[in-house]
């Protein structure tokens, strides 16, 4: 049993590591495509350095984020979380989440072999932190064992097929063809961005079409933008948060390097990025072509960043302003249970990528206004989603939630509530 549990541990890693799975797909891809074997080494392994950068560029801008994260907490107040922690939570129900993701993730395959649904979703840390939801709400309603297993699984699978399915227009209108999809947490925000924006929008007006006069040409450059408005955002937050500083000359050196070390994910990311595509796209095709005939991928995010860079900064600041705005008046309103705080890194990942899929659909009026009104949404789904978690991973969801996970969290949430309550 314990060989058979350590075979089971392997494959959870497997999956949770995101240069190994994308690298392994490479290898599959360009193995099905008889390529000599330089070939398929080389390509497997630029794959996996591919998304190595990428996951070190994501690692810089979390972590330039997240003290902003802390001073505006100061802001609104610390959050009364509830739950047991995401350690304690993940400590208790590691093993049923692994058993979820594998299971789930074999039920996904088969629905992409079988079904019209042709769509794998690749992005390694959400075949983790999906199953980690839905079981999740499973606990929440005293679910356990072998139940809460297939619950977890089956949800999961549900999600990793439909949901970047229905982003395949809009993808398409950023990347323009159909050689990948999007597979994130961000989709509902990006179809509310994307389906505003093409009522609302102007395409002839893009965001990477803005100009400037040649003294400011620089902001061209997204880490050098990024830069600028990441270290302004702390000087801002840091003077009004209750956490402060001590004294104006240590918050303004402090500022400047968080916005530098921002800039520079922005660098390794967006190199990373064009890496990675050169790499799996191609070796893909002999997956979709060969073995599940017209199978289209789902990635990560940041791999749609290098398409509308422009569009990226101008989400994350729409979204800043306006969610923070709402949370500051839904806590005065005391409308949730709990106290929210400002929701910097969604901001930037889910609201930056909203406002790329708007901007495939209505250039910069709609990437300006479908990002607003994403950001709306992924503060009330926020603090809906704080109810379905109040036993589990509360304090967890208030700084990542606000996406899919917010929102299929509540659904499901409330479906296995209702149906506990009738069979109770």
């Amino acid at each position: 049993m314990d060989f058979l549990w350590t075979i089971v541990d392997g494959i959870i890693l497997f999956f949770r590591t995101p240069p190994f799975l994308l690298g392994f797909i490479a290898i599959v891809g360009l193995i099905a495509q008889k390529k000599p074997i330089n070939e398929i080494i080389r390509g497997g392994f630029m794959a996996a350095f591919g998304m190595f950068i990428i996951s070190f560029g994501v690692d810089f801008l979390v972590d330039s984020i997240l003290p902003l994260n802390n001073l505006a907490a100061g802001i609104t107040d610390d959050p009364d979380a509830g739950g047991i922690g995401e350690a304690s939570y993940t400590e208790q129900y590691g093993s049923d989440i692994g058993l979820a993701m594998v299971l789930g993730f074999a039920l996904h395959i088969a629905i992409a072999f079988f079904t019209k649904v042709k769509t794998i979703f690749l992005t390694g840390h959400f075949l983790w932190w999906m199953p980690f939801i839905f079981v999740a709400v499973g606990v929440g309603v005293g679910m356990e064992g072998a139940p809460l297993v297939i619950w977890g699984a089956v949800l999961s699978a549900l999600y990793w097929s439909f949901m970047p399915y229905l982003l395949r227009p809009y993808s398409r209108a950023v990347i323009g063809d159909d050689s990948f999809t999007l597979g994130h947490p961000s989709a509902i925000l990006a179809l509310i961005s994307g389906t505003i924006a093409k009522y609302v929008g102007n395409k002839e007006k893009s965001t990477e079409d803005i100009k400037l006069p040649e003294s400011f040409s620089f902001f061209r450059e997204i880490s050098i933008m990024g830069a600028i408005i990441m270290f302004i955002t702390y000087l801002i937050t840091g003077l009004a948060s209750a956490e402060g500083f001590d004294t104006d000359t240590a918050l303004f050196p402090f500022a400047l390097e968080q916005g530098l070390l921002f800039g520079v994910g922005l660098i390794i990311l967006l190199t990373g990025v064009r890496l990675l595509v050169n790499e799996i796209v191609p070796a893909f095709e002999g997956i979709s072509s060969k073995i599940i005939k017209g199978a289209q991928p789902a990635y990560d995010a940041p791999l749609f960043f290098n398409y509308k860079p422009n569009a990226v900064i101008i989400g994350f600041i729409v979204a800043m302003v306006t969610s923070t705005i709402f949370i500051l008046i839904f806590n005065a309103m005391n409308i949730f249970t709990v106290m929210l705080i400002p929701l910097i890194i969604p901001s930037f990942f889910e609201c930056g990528l909203a406002s790329v899929m708007a901007e495939g659909q209505g250039g910069l009026r709609g990437a300006v206004i479908g990002t607003f009104f994403a950001s709306i949404f992924m503060v009330v789904i926020l603090g809906i989603s704080t109810y379905f978690f109040r036993d589990t991973i509360q304090d967890w969801i208030l700084i990542f939630g606000g996406n899919d996970m917010s929102l299929w969290g509540s659904v499901t949430g409330g479906l296995a509530e209702f149906f506990e309550w009738i069979f109770n």
